[in-house]
């Protein structure tokens, strides 16, 4: 047994317990949340700082780790998308390498469970051996074509099949965007999930373009086709945010993880949520800024009781996978928000998202969560000089 206590524990499922204690077993299971009234001091390991439950980083794409540095900033996301496909050939050795890296990385960084996006079988094996739990988005596309929608199906139930449920890890297949994915896509994959009880991922709302595509069928989404080379004249302009498409084609009974949200409304964020209970919202702020320049409104997610999960994307995206350096760039734009709820959306939510909450999330008897330290002091607010310390 492992008995730790810290300035402040933060259980997140409860209130915090000033100069509190934490015991867990050797396999990290927490035995005690309490005060360490009672206990003798020579068996307690004292930290300066607060102790909270491991984070979750409930968006990334690992596959795409060895694209860090080779992606141009602040293009926005039709510039950026044409970039990121232009990479092609980079030997096998060097991508598997990264992800193994990223994968340490995020470790290192207090993560304990990740919501990840693939499209290829290369992050398979670096997850059957991590010591992170997975929950892989077998993620599929056909750029709204329904005529490609049976072929790119049958070629991504070969990416899930070979996908890694080891050590906890789970899989379900999602659609990449609103303005990828076709109705007869849509169909195929609710088909091959179950219809309840998983979580699906979507890309909602990262540009302004997006919307303006649904509602007008105008903008930059019509050169962006044009330059793949897909005819659109057969999708009609719906009138509405791309959101609703997204909602008219999802299932309403499993977990629906939007992701991204930079333009998204609080009409939008109060129709999906009367849409379905069981949503949530992935907000990755150093993405929005290295892609778009811009963050979502985080007041409006505020105001409508969202519940926001916090998400790292991908190295071609963003700078590192951290979590914690996430939380530092909305306490930098947005610091309003507040310190108790920046640690809920770094923790419980996304445990919740991803249907981890029984083990992740919070510091609760029974729960195996994850220790992390926070250099943190009674000011209790998150600067570009906190640190964060993996405990267990």
């Amino acid at each position: 047994m492992r008995k730790l206590s810290a300035d402040l524990i933060m259980p997140i499922s409860g209130d915090p317990i000033p100069n509190g204690l934490v015991i867990v077993d050797e396999n990290g299971s927490i035995q005690f949340v309490g005060t360490t009234e009672g206990h003798d001091p020579a068996t307690i390991e004292k930290h300066p700082g607060i102790i909270i439950p491991g984070f979750i980083n409930a968006h990334c794409h690992l596959e795409l780790s060895h694209m860090k540095g080779r992606v141009n900033t602040g293009t926005g996301l039709l510039p950026f998308l044409k970039s990121v496909v232009a990479f092609r050939d980079i030997p096998m050795e060097e991508i598997l390498d990264a992800i193994q890296q990223a994968d340490q990385e995020m470790y290192e960084g207090g993560i304990v469970a990740v919501g990840d996006i693939s499209n290829k079988l290369d992050t398979a094996a670096q997850k059957d051996k991590s010591s992170i739990r997975y929950y892989t988005f077998v993620e599929m596309f056909d750029f709204l074509q329904d005529g490609m929608a049976t072929s790119t199906f049958e070629q991504y139930q070969k990416v899930f099949e070979g996908q890694s449920t080891a050590h906890g890890n789970q899989k379900s297949g999602v659609p990449h965007a609103p303005y990828t994915v076709s109705p007869s896509l849509f169909r195929m994959i609710n088909g091959m999930n179950p219809d309840a009880g998983i979580t699906v991922s979507i890309h909602n709302q990262e540009t302004a373009h997006e919307d303006e595509f649904f509602q007008t069928k105008t903008g930059g989404f019509l050169e962006f086709y044009n330059h793949f080379g897909f005819p659109i004249d057969q999708f009609p302009a719906t009138g509405q945010h791309s959101i609703h498409y997204a909602m008219e084609h999802l299932n309403a009974n499993c977990r629906t993880l939007f992701v991204h949200n930079t333009m998204t409304t609080p009409e939008d964020l109060r129709a999906a949520q009367a849409w379905s209970p069981h949503t949530y919202w992935a907000t990755c702020a150093n993405a929005n800024l290295f892609i778009e320049n811009r963050l979502p409104n985080y007041q409006n997610f505020l105001d409508t009781n969202a519940k926001v999960c916090i998400g790292t994307d991908s190295l071609t995206s963003n700078w590192q996978l951290s979590v914690l350096e996430e939380l530092k760039t909305i306490s930098k734009y947005q610091s309003y928000v507040p310190f108790d709820t920046l640690l809920r959306w770094a923790t419980l939510h996304g445990a919740e998202a991803l249907g981890f909450e029984a083990d992740l999330g919070s510091l609760e008897v029974g729960k195996k969560p994850g220790l992390n330290l926070l250099s943190i002091g009674a000011e209790r607010k998150i600067t570009s000089e906190t640190q964060v310390k993996r405990l267990a």
